[in-house]
């Protein structure tokens, strides 16, 4: 097992105080992994809650994502060794590349090799990639092994399913972990999820966490507000019946939300 916690707090989009706060809260909520990267530009600021907070580091499980400008050989480690400083860390528990190098201008093997080496000089517990396309996976299988992938994370809600590159990975037994869970609060007002969670006396958010956790998936939803974050973690509580989980599954309608002008052709 990677020993990815199952269930996350991501920070994507939170800054300075709001981000503090969102962290702070999430720790004394009992929330043990945090999910940053390099782009947010709040990694100071998610070690700083993490230092103020009163959990041992061991008890912890953090994520950085190297960024595409640092995906070259000579400046990966050193984009890590920043990000560590910023972090207030000897080494996060995973390191992820954050995208496929844009218009695949450096090579998949390129930068994985350099992960792997930032692994080997124990700056990360755990490798991983974001956003890879199969044929992407395939090349980073072919460059460090899958036994050295610890998990891929993509964008995975309803209303985008993403079961061509979930079905691959799993093939490959690679773990998954799923962001924009919530498809930035679409799932809140979506007739088929507000029924399940009627039946379950719950909210739409926790009916699409538990959707998504029941599948194995790591989830990271993130959130300002702490009741949110509080009722964010009862998900882990649901048991959906299949027959809720194939209505939730007729959802997919390829809806993506991540799709920067950078992104790779997906499959």
């Amino acid at each position: 097992m990677n020993n990815i916690p199952a269930f996350g707090l991501g920070t994507f989009r939170l800054k300075d105080r709001q981000v503090i706060d969102s962290v702070t809260n999430g720790l004394e909520l009992g929330y043990r992994h945090i999910d940053t990267a390099q782009i947010y530009g709040n990694e100071a600021d998610v070690g700083k809650a993490i230092a103020a907070a009163k959990v041992a580091r061991q008890e912890l499980f953090v994520t950085t994502k190297i960024w595409t400008e640092n995906l070259s050989k000579d400046k990966l480690i050193a984009s890590l060794k920043e990000s560590l400083a910023k972090l207030q860390m000897d080494r996060v528990d995973l390191t992820l590349i954050h995208w496929p190098a844009p218009n695949d201008s450096i090579a998949v093997a390129t930068y994985m090799e350099a992960l792997a080496e930032a692994k080997a000089q124990g700056l990360t517990k755990l490798i991983g990639v974001s956003n890879f396309t199969i044929a992407h996976l395939k090349q980073a299988i072919d460059a460090v092994g899958t036994g050295e992938i610890a998990t891929q994370q993509i964008e995975i809600h309803p209303f985008l399913q993403n079961r061509k590159v979930v079905d691959f990975a799993r093939s490959q037994g690679i773990h998954l972990t799923a962001y924009m869970p919530l498809a930035y609060g679409k799932v809140m007002t979506d007739p088929v999820i507000v029924e399940i969670a009627g039946a379950h006396q719950a909210n739409p958010a926790q009916i699409a966490l538990a959707w998504s956790l029941q599948q194995g998936f790591a989830t990271i939803p993130s959130s300002t507000k702490r009741a949110n974050l509080e009722s964010n973690l009862a998900a882990r509580d649901i048991l959906l019946s299949d027959a809720e989980m194939d209505a939730i599954g007729r959802l997919d309608r390829n809806d993506r939300l991540a799709n920067p002008d950078f992104a790779p052709q997906w499959d």
